[in-house]
């Protein structure tokens, strides 16, 4: 069997104004889907970031790929790290953590991963995490992910989750995805407003939901002296502190002085960083990313490095559709030592995906692994042209959310190390 074609399609699809440290997002969000298919007729599916510059480098990378073994990984990385080169992306998709050339060749390889784990389960007849080593648990739990939000895009009308502006808004928002989703903890996307409003809407949470881990993630508008003053004040509140401060050093001071762990998804986001990070002490808790770590193996192979000294685990997310939650899925359950509920955009979507509904579902706050050959999914093909459609006429190349906030707010800066 050989890999005979690659086509990767550009989708958007709605995004409400959620608000974070650098901005806030526009109205569309970009994905990429792409598609393997072999000599033999099976077709392997994978998803990965929108944006121009890099679904130039996936389809580079792509043409590459052609004629190899769906089996060879080891030569697909390396023909995509041949492909990129040297290149460092700068361009994060929206995320806000460090780039390395590492990081972007990984990036690129993790939907060919992805596709090619699904040919591969599919050729066997086997769910993807039977190949990752098995399940240890049946179902995936995940976290309600609130944001501070306008309640609507301006000049756009009023969407269904409404206004958080305030502790009253953050909460009515936190039952509503309750309610429908049945999660269990609550994540809130901090470093929008001042520490101490944002302690007050943590306190709020706690107060309406006694019994549900909280998080709170300030992706890095803190000074070190302040995410110990915030570190403080919730104490006994939070499951976690996520990246309150910038970089390993700015974490590393906070750490020992804070009485819960630290997690992050920005001064660890690939392997280069991971002993400094371990040497200094500055996270307990690294929340992994398939899309940026290299792959469902590759992220497993983290997984174990954590385990070895000790690290917890959560899972990252970034704006996705249901190819994504599936392979996220599939690799959380094989892993052991995850031992946090994954973050996931799913709500924000608000019904819109690729997927054909049924094999993807919250039960009780977590997701079922698929039990299908591959991923266990399969592609809409009339959503998938409704949203390369949207993509085409939206007019967007990249994810902004820095110049969407200068449109409304002419001088807004990004915060770092900011309060």
């Amino acid at each position: 069997m050989r890999i005979k074609e690659i086509v990767a399609t550009p989708v958007a699809f709605h995004d409400p104004p959620l608000l974070n440290a650098t901005g806030v997002h526009e109205p569309w969000a970009l994905r990429t889907i792409v598609e393997v298919v072999t000599d033999e007729g099976l077709t392997g599916v994978g998803e990965t970031y929108g944006d121009r510059a890099h679904l130039d480098k996936v389809r580079a990378a792509g043409r590459e790929l052609v004629g190899l073994d769906p089996y060879a990984l080891h030569a697909a990385h390396a023909r995509v790290a041949a492909s990129v080169g040297d290149e460092v992306v700068t361009d994060q998709h929206g995320l806000t953590g460090a780039g390395s050339n590492q990081k972007t060749v990984d990036a690129v390889y993790s939907p060919f991963e992805v596709a090619l784990l699904d040919i591969q389960g599919k050729a066997a007849g086997r769910p993807v995490a039977d190949l990752l080593g098995g399940a240890v648990r049946s179902a995936v739990p995940y976290s309600a992910y609130l944001f501070y939000k306008w309640a609507g895009h301006p000049g756009q009308s009023d969407d269904r989750f409404g206004a958080a502006l305030d502790p009253d808004g953050v909460v009515a928002q936190a039952r509503l995805f309750v309610e429908e989703y049945g999660f269990t903890s609550i994540k809130l996307k901090g470093g929008v407003f001042a520490p101490e409003k944002e302690i007050e809407a943590i306190r709020a949470l706690r107060d309406a939901f006694p019994d549900l881990p909280l998080r709170l993630d300030p992706n890095a508008a803190w000074t070190p002296e302040t995410s110990m003053r915030v570190g403080e004040a919730l104490a006994g509140t939070l499951e976690y502190l996520e990246d309150p401060a910038p970089g390993i050093e700015g974490m590393a001071e906070v750490a020992p002085k804070v009485p819960m762990p630290l997690a992050t998804n920005m001064c660890v986001v690939t392997h280069e960083h991971l002993p400094p990070a371990i040497a200094r002490g500055a996270i307990g808790v690294l929340l992994t990313d398939h899309h940026y770590w290299g792959g469902l193996v590759r992220s497993a192979h983290v997984a174990s490095l954590c385990e070895t000294f000790g690290i917890g685990l959560s899972m990252h997310s970034n704006s996705h559709l249901g190819v994504s939650l599936a392979a996220m899925t599939h690799l959380a359950a094989t892993i052991g030592n995850l031992n946090h509920a994954c973050d996931t955009h799913t709500p924000w979507q608000d019904g819109q995906d690729v997927v054909v509904p049924g094999a993807l579902r919250f039960e009780g706050g977590a997701v079922p692994v698929p039990d299908g050959p591959g991923l266990g999914i399969e592609i809409d093909r009339d959503a998938l042209a409704r949203m390369h459609e949207q993509y085409q006429r939206c007019g967007l190349q990249r994810r902004d959310d820095t110049s969407y906030m200068r449109r409304f707010h002419p001088t807004f800066e990004p915060k770092k190390g900011h309060w």
